[in-house]
């Protein structure tokens, strides 16, 4: 079965777009922000590409849209897409996971050694034409905590094992990860706080769901090595920020390094923004050159699977979240 029509919830104008119609030329596209702009192709369309994350124009679409067998999220996180109805809905959705895992795997490497090389201090040194030296510390021998042992979080351990830092790693589900070679301990959620408290370095990469908003709170803040290091490219919403704000004020933590918030933009007057041990970046870091065509390219080879009437990759568990 070819799939020659497609609905695609996003602006006419994105990135995106122009990437779906760089990459799959044959294809004939529907595209718009609204019902109106869709209403053309919506009774026929069987597959449904989400460039962008309108509930309220996915939720008045879906009773319209009788021969629609597939949903798919340009994004990785879908939290912000699922309502009851869909929820509930026989159709699938999948998303975009390992799209975005490599770039966001180096952001954590780099956070590291930023915090382990001080680099902060050199450029401050540089500027001030100062000579002072000091000890730098080596990955080699740290351990690092992964909290949220997804894709992304295997990611990082791909690219910290070779720096010779010990893995730990915690899940939801732990069995899923049973038998991985990187990981030197694995941890069911119950026990996240003995491992958060072995960690040198403790990444964040979870998703947002009702179980992890401000699972990152002060008893686990509390919970860290004096010196440790967060770094969340998860969710902003699975830290309190308060409670982060004020371990870092009393220097119980070296710093922490930060791509997500719990309000976006991050507010001009957050802590945050003059705390000398953060590293903030304005969750951008896996907007690389290419993440659009990456996200579009994993979108093709789904669509490839689904005409060929195999099973999709990164089928969601919409009762989950994630």
């Amino acid at each position: 079965m070819n799939v020659e029509h497609l609905l695609v919830l996003a602006e006419p104008s994105s990135p995106s777009v122009s990437a779906l119609r760089r990459l799959a030329p044959g294809l004939r596209l529907t595209v718009g922000l609204t019902v109106e702009q869709l209403a053309p192709a919506i009774e026929q369309a069987q597959v449904l590409l989400l460039g962008v994350q309108k509930k309220e124009v996915l939720r008045a679409l879906l009773p319209r849209a009788r021969s629609l067998r597939w949903i798919h999220a340009l994004s990785a996180g879908v939290e912000n897409l699922l309502f009851e109805e869909l929820i509930h809905s026989p159709l699938p959705l999948t998303n975009a996971k390992g799209a975005y895992s490599g770039s966001l795997g180096e952001f954590a490497l780099a956070a590291m050694l930023f915090f382990a090389k001080d680099l902060r201090r050199l450029v401050r040194q540089q500027r001030e034409a100062r000579w002072e030296q000091f000890s730098p510390v080596e990955l080699r021998g740290q351990t690092l905590g992964i909290l949220g042992y997804g894709d992304i979080g295997r990611a990082v351990a791909e690219r910290a094992r070779p720096f010779g830092m010990r893995i730990l790693a915690c899940r939801r589900q732990p069995s899923r990860s049973a038998g991985d070679t990187l990981v030197d301990e694995l941890f069911p959620l119950e026990r996240k706080h003995e491992m958060i408290a072995a960690s040198d370095y403790l990444l964040l990469a979870l998703p947002h769901t009702s179980g992890t908003h401000r699972l990152m709170g002060a008893p686990e803040l509390g919970a860290m090595k004096p010196g440790a290091v967060l770094i969340n490219i998860g969710r902003g919403s699975t830290v309190d920020e308060q409670a982060l704000v004020k371990a870092l004020e009393e220097g119980r933590l070296r710093g922490a390094a930060l791509d997500v918030f719990e309000t976006e933009p991050l507010p001009p007057e957050h802590a945050f923004w003059r705390l000398d041990n953060v590293l903030l970046s304005p969750h951008c870091a896996d907007q690389t050159p290419t993440w659009r065509e990456d996200a579009v390219a994993l979108f093709l080879k789904n669509l490839e699977r689904f005409e060929k009437g195999e099973p999709l990759l990164n089928v969601v568990d919409k009762a989950a979240g994630y």
